[in-house]
């Protein structure tokens, strides 16, 4: 287990520097990358998050019926490149929105919605934190928080807030969006989630057959 726990962490960090990071600028996905793109892609099938989320989208008659034909389905909802906003240019899919981050007009950082590229970026000296966004019931996060909302700045693009899960697996975050994405056709999907703490809101936007960006929405606590 701890093997593959390995693999799958280490075909997941490959995928983090292979974006430029500028909307507007055509990204070029070579050989190499397309390679480690269908790594990741046996890597997260093979987890059991994922594999419970395939068989929920088989009853629901939204995936693929062979396993094969499904993989070549989310690489078409998460690596395929678009436009993201107007021109023709090819610069954006959903995992770089998602995973890795964009910037728009170099000031603004768009997307960067998980956590350990987060702390990879921070431990590079790359991030730079400027803190969480309080909320109602609690002054500061703690060890049960799992969805935090924070202002950061990379590189001096600034975002001004942001939302994220704090440790969960990236195999819990992609089968996630992926499910919301394929339960609903709409522009923007917004699923209510209740857990013993939270009430949270699922935010995930299409980009035509492409994700375009998702992220969660902590509504309030349910804890005293």
């Amino acid at each position: 287990e701890q093997t593959e726990s390995f693999s799958f962490s280490a075909a997941f960090v490959s995928l983090l520097d292979n974006y430029k990071t500028s909307t507007g600028v055509a990204e070029v996905v070579t050989p190499e990358e397309i390679v480690e793109n269908n790594c990741f892609l046996d890597a997260i099938l093979a987890t059991e998050v994922m594999r419970l989320a395939y068989d929920y989208l088989l009853k629901k008659n939204l995936a693929k019926p062979n396993l094969a034909d499904f993989k070549h389905q989310l690489y078409d909802i998460w690596f395929q490149l678009y436009a993201r906003k107007g021109g023709d240019r090819p610069d954006s899919c959903g995992f770089e929105h998602v995973f890795v981050r964009e910037t728009r007009h170099g000031k603004e950082i768009l997307g960067l919605h998980n956590w350990v590229q987060f702390y990879l970026q921070e431990k590079h000296i790359q991030i730079d934190y400027k803190g969480y966004v309080a909320r109602k019931n609690k002054t500061r996060p703690d060890e049960d928080d799992q969805v935090l909302s924070s202002q950061f700045s990379w590189k001096g693009s600034v975002k001004p807030i942001g939302s994220t899960f704090i440790g969960v697996s990236p195999e819990f975050e992609f089968a996630l969006d992926t499910v919301i994405f394929l339960l609903s056709e709409e522009r923007v999907t917004r699923e209510t989630v209740k857990t013993d703490e939270y009430e949270l809101q699922m935010v995930v936007w299409h980009h035509g057959h492409h994700i375009g960006t998702a992220y969660p929405v902590l509504l309030s606590t349910t804890s005293g």
